[in-house]
């Protein structure tokens, strides 16, 4: 069993201009990725657009992932969209074939209805029951179609069944974060926080880690603040500062925004998206600009972390 922590970026799907996966341009994401040195990656999430990938596509990108990473770090992928439980157990036993390091379950899928922990507790031992018992489990607060955070005392069961290695915490709030990696403590399962704002702090009280939107911008100055902000503390927090401003523009028309950085960057060469079909550079005034002054930003403190 593969430990799941550190900076895990949370994969996006490149489109080519006829809509189709980008499997070129989805390689040399990887090893950008890799290059950033990251602990490992999560493919087939929110921000790889899973909701729009057909179940043919998302076993395709998870097995493209794990294929082309060989081995380099761990790959933890989701591809769990649906509410109806047979079709739950369809698309995950069908994820769960490609190689990947650990599985994750979507909360709000199972409490699809938000009926309470009672349903949670069934969906939950039905899919645990049907999948591979040797295949480590992840969980994911995703935000769509609702975000459904878990109790203590759904999260501490999972723990205790041995079987789940990470948590994607949403709950962007650092008592709750804090409070979750003591409920955890002495099982398999991983506390990662994914919110941008408290990155350093979760970091500090225990998170494992961060796997927020903006490790698709500059994951390596995350690697840095966790690993090493030790060596330099008040660069850490003048760093941190940055990280959390930089990230309020994920408001601005992400995942698309992402693409469009990366086309300048020349990982991608096309920004088409499934989940946003706007013009973002139009829709939102002074994009353009504040994606340059977020890579001029990203190089700045490029420099500072390496001197």
């Amino acid at each position: 069993m593969k430990t799941i922590d550190g900076i895990v970026p949370v994969m996006l799907t490149p489109f080519t201009e006829q809509n189709d996966v980008d499997y070129p341009g989805l390689a040399k994401l990887i090893d950008w990725y890799i290059d950033k040195n990251v602990d490992a990656l999560f493919a087939v999430c929110q921000s790889s657009e899973m909701q729009f990938l057909s179940l043919e596509e998302r076993v395709a990108v998870a097995r493209f992932v794990v294929e082309h990473v060989q081995g380099r770090i761990p790959v933890i992928a989701s591809g769990h969209i649906s509410d109806d439980l047979n079709a739950q157990v369809e698309e995950l036993s069908a994820m769960a074939e490609t190689g990947i390091d650990a599985l994750v379950l979507v909360t709000n899928h199972l409490d699809p209805q938000k009926a309470g922990s009672d349903t949670f507790f069934a969906n939950l031992n039905h899919l645990l029951d049907a999948l591979p018992k040797t295949l480590p489990l992840g969980l994911y607060e995703c935000p769509a179609p609702y975000r459904r955070l878990l109790s203590d005392e759904e999260l501490t069961y999972c723990a205790n069944t041995g079987r789940f290695v990470v948590l994607k915490d949403v709950s962007c709030d650092l008592a709750t974060v804090t409070r979750r990696v003591g409920l955890v403590q002495g099982t398999p399962l991983n506390i990662i926080n994914a919110n941008a704002a408290i990155a350093f702090p979760a970091m500090k009280a225990g998170s494992r880690g961060f796997s927020g939107v903006f490790t698709n911008f500059h994951p390596e100055l995350y690697v840095w603040l966790y690993h090493h902000h030790q060596e330099n503390p008040e660069l850490a927090e003048e760093l941190a500062d940055f990280l959390s401003l930089a990230a309020v523009t994920e408001t601005l028309g992400y995942p698309k925004n992402a693409k469009v950085y990366h086309q300048r960057l020349g990982t991608f060469t096309s920004i088409q998206c499934r989940v946003n079909k706007d013009d973002v550079l139009e829709k939102y005034w002074g994009l353009t600009v504040i994606l340059d002054q977020i890579r001029h930003g990203t190089e700045h403190y490029q420099k500072k972390i390496t001197r």
